[in-house]
């Protein structure tokens, strides 16, 4: 016997036993999406010693302002851009991803506004946007530091920060490859 679908089509019917067990399964997986939560408060843990290391690098640097020369000062100053680059980055994978595949944050929407609505294509691009800051700041570092480095570790330092560009590229024109899809 056949009984319409939702869309009016006609379906076998399924023994109940059989609808009961798939209904458990999709509330299974539907509910294991909290166990995301999970990483995303060890994430804010990682953050939060990692505000404690910006903060004894800051000390440091702090400290000993008087004995640095200019370009010392600028590479201290890029060390704690760069720190500040990746707690950023923990941040918004954190806010984001929790929005997007667990729950979304009911009470304090106004608070979230300044980080629009990011479904995880835009967040990919924002990542990808982080990454090649952070290694932007890396290779400005290395380069104030040149006699440091061999030639051939500066190359592929470049080379690397070349593929990290080329992937935010690659990323955002399938994003706005989608977005025209999805208008059409």
């Amino acid at each position: 016997m056949q009984t319409p679908d939702t869309d009016g089509e006609p379906t076998a019917r399924v023994p109940r036993a059989l609808r009961q067990l798939e209904l458990l399964v999709e509330r299974v997986i539907l509910a294991s999406r909290w166990l995301l939560v999970v990483f995303y408060i060890g994430l804010a843990a990682a953050l939060a010693v990692y505000a404690v290391s910006f903060g004894l690098k800051f000390l440091k640097i702090a400290v000993g302002v008087l004995s640095m020369d200019e370009e010392e000062m600028i590479l201290a100053m890029l060390s704690l851009i760069d720190a500040a680059l990746v707690a950023s980055l923990i941040v918004m994978v954190m806010i984001s991803s929790y929005e997007n595949f667990v729950s979304r944050f009911e009470e304090q929407t106004q608070d979230l506004s300044w980080l629009g609505k990011m479904d995880s294509g835009s967040l990919k691009i924002k990542v990808a946007s982080a990454i090649v800051a952070i290694s932007s700041i890396h290779l400005l570092q290395v380069f104030m530091n040149v006699h440091q480095y061999e030639n051939g570790k500066i190359m592929w330092l470049t080379f690397m920060h070349l593929a990290f560009i080329a992937s935010a590229v690659f990323l955002g024109l399938l994003d706005r490859i989608s977005a025209g899809a999805k208008k059409l």
